[in-house]
């Protein structure tokens, strides 16, 4: 028994050191590139190796201001990179929105997957998405409307084109994704119909036959996510690699983390895996550079939109 005990010991000494070696090798990169943005680098060690990136902004910000990929194709979007698209609106930052369709195709064209709207043009409706074991019908968007008035909107059932939504407020730049999987400060991972879940609001079965004991939202993977805190002042952007020593995460876990760490009270799962794309002008050299690493490729997967960022310089430091 003595010897049982302290093998025992030793085996939860060593799991500590471990624990504690993890958390020592967790590294935070804090910078504020721009007036009202505050940009996180995070490295992870637990519960894998895992990059994960965080831009807070602050929506009273003199100088601020938001554009999403306006309509353009033969389909909705004109593709491009989410690097390319910064370039292109000379934007100081950048991140992937919708899902989108076709894909996987070498077409240039898309069409995004949810209610989106460019510079006060609605151009995509909310709707009943064709990959049901993935994306919630009629999933809330999150509207950065005049003056960066910030708010999660919902389609309006009386409108039979799906394009307008209940609340009084008028439609700026509007981005959706797969779910909401922050409501009201609480993990909202949507789960799929069975007979122990009757409401569920997803469909079992797509490419890996996905049920819930094997979601599609526990894979883990390259992610972006966007929310606003309580008092809709703050909006918070996240992407996780998983590429260059990076293993991704699980909707789930982006879902803690923006709760826990960053007091975010709803937020949207947006398009992910390869799509995942968060880029930025270097503040020093003015240079339009990636701050992720794609899981696609190094030049970037060329992607339906991105939502731009205009920000001022920041102040030098004295």
């Amino acid at each position: 028994m003595t010897r049982y005990l302290e093998r025992f010991a030793f085996r939860l000494g060593l799991l500590a050191a471990l624990l504690l070696a993890g958390r020592l090798a967790a590294a935070t990169e804090v910078t504020r590139p721009f007036v009202g943005i505050t940009l996180t680098k995070r490295t992870e060690t637990l519960p894998r190796p895992v990059t994960i990136h965080v831009v807070q902004v602050d929506l009273s910000a003199p100088g601020l201001s938001f554009k999403l990929t306006p309509p353009g194709g033969s389909l909705d979007t004109a593709r491009q990179t989410t690097l390319e698209y910064l370039k292109q609106e000379k934007a100081q930052l950048a991140v992937n929105a919708h899902y989108f369709l076709p894909f996987p195709s070498p077409q240039p064209d898309a069409s995004v997957v949810g209610f989106a709207a460019s510079s006060g043009k609605v151009f995509a409706p909310f709707e009943e998405p064709t990959q049901a074991y993935a994306l919630v019908k009629y999933v809330p968007a999150l509207n950065l409307g005049p003056g960066n008035q910030a708010s999660f909107v919902h389609y309006d059932p009386a409108d039979p084109e799906h394009r307008k939504v209940v609340e009084s407020v008028t439609i700026g730049n509007a981005v959706s994704g797969s779910a909401q999987i922050v409501t009201k400060g609480e993990k909202t991972i949507p789960v799929y119909a069975d007979g122990t879940h009757p409401g569920g609001l997803l469909t079992p079965g797509g490419p890996n036959n996905y049920s819930n004991e094997r979601s599609w939202y526990d894979a883990v993977n390259a992610r972006t996510a966007i929310g606003l805190t309580r008092d809709s002042k703050t909006l918070v952007i996240l992407v996780v690699d998983r590429a260059g020593g990076s293993m991704g995460m699980t909707v789930g876990e982006v879902a803690d983390l923006l709760i826990k760490d960053y007091a975010v009270f709803d937020a949207l799962n947006l398009d992910g895996g390869g799509s995942s794309s968060l880029a930025m002008e270097n503040p020093q050299t003015k240079t339009a550079e990636w701050v992720n690493v794609s899981s696609d490729n190094p030049a970037g997967r060329s992607v339906a939109d991105s939502l731009a960022i205009f920000a001022r310089p920041a102040e030098p430091a004295k």
